[in-house]
């Protein structure tokens, strides 16, 4: 094992923390997991990973102090009772396991929650109608309400010590209640707790103090404040309020947690939007006005720019949370000089993703996030092989990389055709997009770590045919052969297509890929809704084309709400000059016009012709296949026992669950069902009385 740089050992210094101290400075900030309150032994193994994998310092993600702040259907969890003290307690065991420390975020929504498991009414500092798109307004706390307020925070902070953590949060930071009394854009009150930032400081102030009483030395207390609310002059911004804030109470709690504030999608922006370390503009002040340990985030997966960050003094801890997620050893990795192994977080936000759909963790590059309870998967650990199988993978795009590499950590001997010179995929042109270059990182880690693996050949431009396969003679045969962009307009909100005239020429993504000609105007229809028609509306304007982006959807790349991204995406396209045609199906498309179907109505409207660009559904490549399936009766005499479809030649989707499928094939070959692990938590009295 290589030693580690000595240029990064500041980054692995004990930090103290008031009464306790982090064995370094690695700190995984609180972030969600979709599993919350229901699955604590999921959420439990995921924490631990993080723990066993080098974070000194381990938090829950957003954790209720009472029944009026609930997040349903998404996962949260919460400190109501002794049932909760003992589920987190298995969460606490889990990170003290491996000597780091253990942080839980009390949190309170107020006008950010909807309420709608316990039908509570939401609280605010002011009355006002409610943050969601929904019939009903918030209530404006009064004083016997601020009280019960902070007497929630109190019993939440006893009942986190019981649970076993060393860092207690008070939370005011993503708009939430804390913070909704600091802006003043949601504070309007008259009283101590309004007007003048002294009075609207007030509160946090003393839930710092109840907190700082409450936990009595046993434990130490966080403030997690968004020190800008990205909302102009008009709210609490870095240079004024925020800073002054941080002025206020800079020797009050034990640690500094520091970000942008407003929304979640300022915090936890994706790298199409934002470089790594984006944040420090807004944050760097807050080490020059307090003696206490401060962290931040920035999408840090360079131990070179971490190292800066702190002999530059802008932190004395490196947060994450996406990068934790993305690489749950990144700190091991560095301290056991293999920085060259970090799986890079690519900024891409389907972990984002996976928690504004409500459903546990997913990652685009660590497809065993998630799955460390449920299906027993390790990030670096993989059962050995079964036998002495020689494996054929076609097709070197994210699930065909991700098997050979995991099936050759596994040890099989894997030969990786690629038809193609240029490994990589839909990668190799998705990532030239305007701001994805980071997503060539899922490529450039896996050929990066099969160059050490001496089992797994490469066979570039390599176009194979069943001839092909069974000359090799595999014993397992993996298709990864992707998939192609359709041309009859089918997709999601128009399945049946659209009435296309041959002598049009509309062209599809992989047309522009491969380099078509493209007129003056362009029209591009949408009916994909996440980022390739965006990005291609993107690309084709700033290249000085006249775009319209057409979509039977009322948003632009609409899915990519779920990432926090559609609007930095709809705001980049009209600076751009690109016009939008929403609510429009269409219907049919020739040399003399386009005609539109309104999604709602049904009614038709007519548009000039122009260059077509058809961003629609995708269809799996199975010429191999049927290939393969029309000469079955050969496959015994060739020695092939299996033809297994990964990947986007399975079923086109994301490149997260491409990779996903391309593991979990590896993970499963030659084990039998019955130890295939995939297990559920279900309600039952035992395990609310046990917590196991």
């Amino acid at each position: 094992m290589a030693e580690r740089n000595p240029r990064y050992d500041i980054l692995f210094e004990p930090v103290p923390i008031g009464p306790v101290t982090a064995p370094n400075r690695f700190y995984q900030t609180p972030h969600a997991t979709g599993m919350g309150y229901a699955k604590p032994k999921a959420s439990a193994a995921l924490r631990g990973i993080k723990a066993e994998g080098g974070w000194g310092v381990v938090c829950t993600e957003y954790c209720s102090i009472h029944p009026s702040s609930e997040d349903s259907p998404y996962a949260f969890v919460s400190l109501w009772d002794e049932d909760d003290v003992r589920a987190l307690s298995v969460t606490t065991d889990a990170i003290h396991a491996h000597g780091s420390l253990a942080g839980v975020e009390l949190w309170h929504g107020g006008m950010h929650v909807m309420n709608k498991l316990m039908r509570e009414p939401a609280l605010a500092p002011s009355e006002s109608s409610s943050y969601f798109v929904q019939p009903q307004h918030v209530r404006a706390m009064d004083r016997a309400d601020i009280a019960e307020f902070r007497q929630w925070q109190i019993d939440a902070a006893r009942r986190a010590v019981r649970a076993g953590f060393d860092i207690v949060y008070v939370y005011a930071g993503h708009g939430y209640l804390p913070f909704q009394f600091l802006s003043p854009l949601t504070n309007h009150r008259t009283d101590e707790y309004g007007g003048s930032l002294q009075n609207r400081v007030r509160l946090l102030r003393e839930m710092i103090e109840d907190t700082l009483d409450t936990v009595g030395g046993r434990c130490a207390v966080a403030v997690r404040l968004g020190v800008d609310e990205m909302h102009g002059a008009g709210g609490i911004t870095s240079e004024g309020e925020g800073r002054e804030i941080v002025e206020m109470l800079a020797e009050l709690p034990d640690l500094w947690d520091v970000n942008l504030a407003g929304d979640l999608g300022y915090d936890s922006r994706s790298s199409r939007f934002s470089p790594e370390g984006y944040q420090e503009d807004y944050i760097s002040f807050v080490k020059s006005v307090t003696s206490k340990p401060v962290v931040s985030v920035g999408r840090f997966t360079s131990p070179d720019t971490m190292v800066s960050q702190i002999k530059r003094g802008v932190q004395d801890f490196i947060g994450a949370a996406r990068p934790s997620i993305a690489d749950p050893f990144l700190p091991r990795k560095i301290s056991e000089g293999r920085e060259d192994e970090i799986r890079e977080c690519i900024g891409c936000n389907i972990c984002r993703a996976s928690n504004n759909e409500g459903v546990p963790l997913r990652c685009t590059q660590n497809p065993t996030m998630g799955e460390e309870w449920r299906r027993g998967w390790h990030p670096e650990i993989i059962v050995p092989k079964s036998s002495d199988a020689k494996v054929l993978v076609v097709g070197a795009g994210p699930a065909g990389l991700e098997a050979s590499l995991a099936l050759g950590r596994r040890g099989y001997q894997v030969m990786l055709a690629e038809a193609g010179r240029e490994l990589g995929g839909r990668l190799v042109h998705e990532a030239a997009l305007p701001g994805l270059g980071n997503w060539m990182r899922v490529r450039d880690h896996r050929v990066h770590m099969l160059d050490k693996l001496s089992p797994v050949e490469i066979f570039r431009e390599s176009e194979l045919g069943a001839d092909d396969v069974f000359e090799v003679g595999p014993d397992h045969v993996v298709l990864a052969t992707g998939s192609t962009w359709r041309r009859d307009a089918a997709g999601t909100l128009n399945p049946q297509g659209s009435a296309l005239a041959p002598e049009l020429g509309a062209l599809t993504p992989d047309d522009l890929f491969a380099g078509a000609a493209v007129g003056q105007t362009v029209v591009i229809y949408d009916d994909e809704h996440y980022f390739m028609g965006g990005a291609l509306a993107e690309r084709l304007a700033m290249a000085g084309h006249t775009v319209t982006l057409a979509t039977p959807h009322t948003l632009v790349s609409a899915w990519t709400e779920m990432t926090n991204e559609q609007v930095y995406i709809q705001h980049k396209l009209i600076d751009l000059g690109v016009e939008f045609r929403f609510s429009q199906a269409l219907a049919s498309a020739s040399p003399a016009g386009f005609a539109w179907r309104c999604t709602y109505s049904g009614h038709e409207t007519q548009s000039e012709a122009a260059t077509l660009v058809l961003v629609t559904g995708r269809t799996p490549r199975l010429t191999l296949l049927n290939a393969l399936e029309a000469r079955k009766e050969e496959w015994a005499g060739a020695g092939v026992k299996s033809v297994t479809r990964i990947g986007d030649c399975l079923v086109p989707s994301t490149i997260a669950d491409a990779v996903h499928r391309g593991h979990k094939y590896a993970r499963e070959l030659e084990v039998s069902p019955s130890n295939r692990i995939v297990r559920r938590e279900r309600p039952s009295p035992e395990l609310q009385a046990e917590v196991i």
